[in-house]
This record gives structure tokens, sequence and C-alpha cells, in this order.
């Protein structure tokens, strides 16, 4: 069987729901790249919110199928736990990995590559691409970062160096309208000490949370330097002259139904972090921070928020988000999402206890009111009429 790596097109429901797009036909990457004789960890940093996949880089090519294990930061190796059976398709031994509440629904597999869904602090260590036989193959030095307000970029120190590098800005993620650009800043040291096994490209350079940072180096907890996200307001036209028809990209239509007063994270399908990303909640933008312009919605608020991977959440979702909600990818329109939030009602809880009872009884009453006035209008015009009937017909005898 031909194996690729590829970046999966994918979208992110709360009920453990993804579509997945099967990648178009390329070499087989196995069979060109050796796996490294000595296991050393490549450092990834992300923040906090995004959505990350960790590729198998190698295998042999007898390995029909890879088991992925993680490890907490300083942990021991013996703490090292499989987070995948060998189909790939569900976890072992949940009870002693991180966030084992919800790991089940925001881990997956797509072709040997690990997709770690909203990813968060607790979710930093090492993940090692290996087989059932705990033979290790690749391994990553995740460390998940999350977004502060420290107003400092750089902080030396004799031994090392910690700075904020910034990605660059991303395009503007709406056309036509106002719309906002993003980049986001990660926290790294800059120091010749670091551990050599957990390596950037370079060398001397490794993310804040990286195991390649010496315990030593205690003063990085206290550090007024770190990852931020900055956004500023932007406004492009759209463009003018029509894409091949090859390339014509049809709104993808997709249809939910979420309980009440849960919380409802809703994802763009094919967007990663590094994109830009908007939303709409019907003809009306959804903006990260407020906007001078009328008729927006901030998405700022403690129940209604943009994370930093871009997803839409709703803390808690209510009846009244009902609607049809639009995600922008790349400055154009590309999902259309009709949310249904109906009412649940879980243990305990009463239909009494809903605090819409006062309205949608009024309703109910108020149909069956004119119901009744209806029926009882028709009854008199039908018995009139047979009145009339009935004195022509004497009339006439």
């Amino acid at each position: 069987m031909l194996w690729m790596l590829v970046v999966p097109i994918l979208l992110f429901l709360p009920c453990g729901v993804w579509t997945y797009e099967a990648p178009e036909d390329k070499q087989d990457v196995f069979a060109v790249k050796a796996c490294p004789a000595f296991l050393t960890f490549v450092n990834a940093a992300y923040l906090a919110g995004a959505t990350v996949e960790l590729l198998c880089h190698c295998k042999p090519p007898e390995v029909q199928y890879v088991v992925w294990f993680f490890r907490k930061h300083r942990a021991s190796s013996t703490e090292t736990r499989a987070l995948t059976d060998h189909h790939g398709n569900r976890l072992q031994d949940t009870s002693e990995v991180l966030h084992s509440s919800d790991l089940r629904s925001r881990f997956s597999i797509r072709l040997f590559s690990l997709l770690v869904f909203r990813a968060g602090p607790l979710d930093s260590g090492v993940y090692i691409c290996g087989s059932a036989h705990r033979d290790f193959f690749f391994g990553f030095d995740l460390d998940i970062q999350e977004s502060g307000e420290g107003k400092e970029t750089a902080n030396s120190h004799p031994l090392y160096k910690v700075f904020t590098s910034f990605q660059p800005w991303s395009q503007c993620d709406r056309c036509g309208v106002e719309g906002e650009q993003v980049r986001i800043g990660l926290c790294f040291v800059h120091s010749h000490i670091l551990h050599v096994r957990y390596r950037w490209t370079n060398q001397s350079v490794a993310s804040c949370g990286s195991e390649a940072v010496p315990r030593a180096f205690t003063q990085l907890k206290q550090r007024k330097v770190g990852p931020k996200m900055e956004v500023k307001s932007c406004q492009v036209a759209c463009p003018t002259e029509a894409p091949p028809p090859s390339k014509v990209a049809q709104i993808k239509v997709f249809h939910l139904n979420h309980p009440a007063d849960t919380v409802l994270t809703l994802g763009c399908p094919g967007a990663h972090s590094d994109m830009a990303v908007a939303w709409d909640q019907e003809s009306t933008p959804i903006y990260r921070f407020h906007h001078p312009s009328a008729g927006n919605i901030r998405a700022t608020s403690a129940r209604l928020l943009i994370d930093t991977g871009h997803h839409l959440v709703f803390q808690p979702a209510k009846t009244q988000d009902s609607g049809v909600y639009y995600c922008w990818l790349q400055g154009r329109r590309v999902a259309e999402i009709h949310l249904l939030v109906y009412a649940h009602l879980g243990r305990g809880k009463s239909v009494l206890s809903d605090p819409e009872l006062p309205a949608a009884a009024e309703f109910v009453l108020k149909s069956y009111a004119v119901m009744t006035a209806l029926f009882l209008l028709l009854l008199f015009c039908r018995t009139a009429f047979r009145l009339i009937k009935d004195s022509t017909a004497h009339h006439v005898d």
C-alpha cells in the first residue's frame, strides 16, 4: 500500500465529528527517508488553542501501522504511555494521560500523523512515533504556550536570552468589508548550553517550554517575556478576476444540533493555526476586538469568543445562538454552518425550571385561543349557512 504524508482538511465539532478529504497520489516518502540512528526530538511550539499535527516523518517499510507515545516534560521514561492502539483509532490507558476526560475526542490519527485538537499547555511533552513493540522512529518535543499580557519582547541573562519571535502578519481575513489581521509571537530561548537531543533548526535556540532548556534556568518561570497574539484591522477589495473553473471553491454546508447550556466549539474546515480565519453570524461579522464600524459582534465577551486557534467558542451555547454562521478562510467564504441550539433537560432538572417556559406557555395558549376562535367561527358560519338554506327551501315549498 502506498502511504503519503499530507495535511488533512477537517472540521472540529464537540460531538467528535470531523470531515476528511483523501489525498492525491504522491510519492511514498518512507521509501526515500531513513530514520535517524539516534532518536532526537524536534522542538515544535504552538499557541494554546491551535490544532497541532505531528507527522511521523520516517518508519521502516515493513511497518504497516504506528503507535504514538506520550510523556510529560521532565518525567521519567517509565511514565511513557501509548496514545493509540495498533489500528490508530482509539486510546489506551487514558487514565494515565493528561486531559483524560476529553482525550478521546481531541486526539485522532490520519495517515500516521497525530492530530491534537485545541491543544492546551497540559498537552506539552514528548511525543514519539513508534511501533507496538516499542521501537521508536521519530520524536517531537511539543511546547504549547498560553498567551499572556507581557509587554517585553526580550530579556537577557549571562547564560541565555529570552525573546518573543513573531510570525509575519496574516493576510486580511475578509474581503470587501472590514476584517482583521493576526500575528502570533512565541517565546524562545537562545543559549549555547541547550540539550542537543531536543533541537530546533538552530541548535542554540529552543522554545521556552522545551525540554532542551536546562532546569537551572528557573527564572524563565518569572519572565515578563512570553507568547502573545496581536490583532489589527484591515480592509481589502475582493479580487475582480474570476479564478479558473478548476479552482472555484464551492461553499460547504453543514448542519449541527447542539444542546443548550453546554460548551460548543466550531472549527473552519481546512483551517490551520497559521491561516487567516474569520466568522460571521448571518450577515454580521464577528470580530476578535471591537471595531468602530456599526453592526458588528465583539467576540471577546465571557460567553462568545474566537480563540487563538481560530475556533468559534460558545461558553455556553444558548437557544438564541441558533442561526447560520459563515466561515472565512484566507479572505474568502468557505463554509456555511446551520446551527440549532435546543433546550436540554439534564439530570435533576424539571420543565418548570426552564427559563423559557413562560414564553413557550404564552405562545401555546395564544395559538390554542386562535385555533379555538377559528373553529367557533367556522362552526357559526356553517350553522348560519344551513339556517339560510333551510329557510329558502321552506319559502319555495
